[in-house]
């Protein structure tokens, strides 16, 4: 018997808390609402490496600092009636690998172009270049910029 296929486009999109990935979010959102798809907002988090001092971080809920992220970017990008299109994941680990995992069976990977981890002047963040480049899925980079009516503004 063969597996069952979905019947309907499955949207990866990373969200990191920076405009840029809440305008993937708008742009995920708008192109699930077309294709009658599903949007899964994943965002990732990992304990820091350090070398020398080791600061205390037994008190500190990484996962749900990330959780919160995710919660505020989905209500600072979707309005109720777009919420419904979404399904948040947290992940531990480093971003690239978490979303080249998420959308290995997916239809379209979105990423923002700069997320926290931004360096001035660079054009693609690191983790955008890595999906871009070794995704399995077609990938659309999204600049951030200020919220628009148009979820397509600022598609590359």
């Amino acid at each position: 018997m063969m597996p069952e296929r979905q019947t309907h486009p499955i949207i990866v999109v990373g969200v990191d808390g920076s405009p840029s990935s809440v305008q993937a979010l708008r742009v995920a959102a708008h192109y699930a609402a077309l294709a009658h798809g599903e949007v899964r907002a994943v965002t990732s988090w990992r304990l820091p490496t350090t070398y020398g001092w080791i600061p205390s971080v037994a008190d500190f809920d990484w996962a749900g600092n990330a959780r919160d992220t995710l919660e505020q970017a989905i209500k600072k990008a979707l309005d109720g009636s777009q919420a419904h299109l979404v399904v948040p994941e947290v992940t531990e680990g480093h971003a690239a690998s978490v979303l080249l995992r998420a959308a290995r069976n997916a239809d379209l990977l979105v990423v923002g172009s700069r997320g926290h981890g931004e360096v001035a002047g660079l054009l693609l963040g690191s983790v955008a270049q890595h999906v871009v480049t070794h995704a399995t899925c077609p990938v659309l980079v999204v600049r951030g910029g200020p919220p628009t009516d148009d979820p397509g503004a600022g598609v590359d």
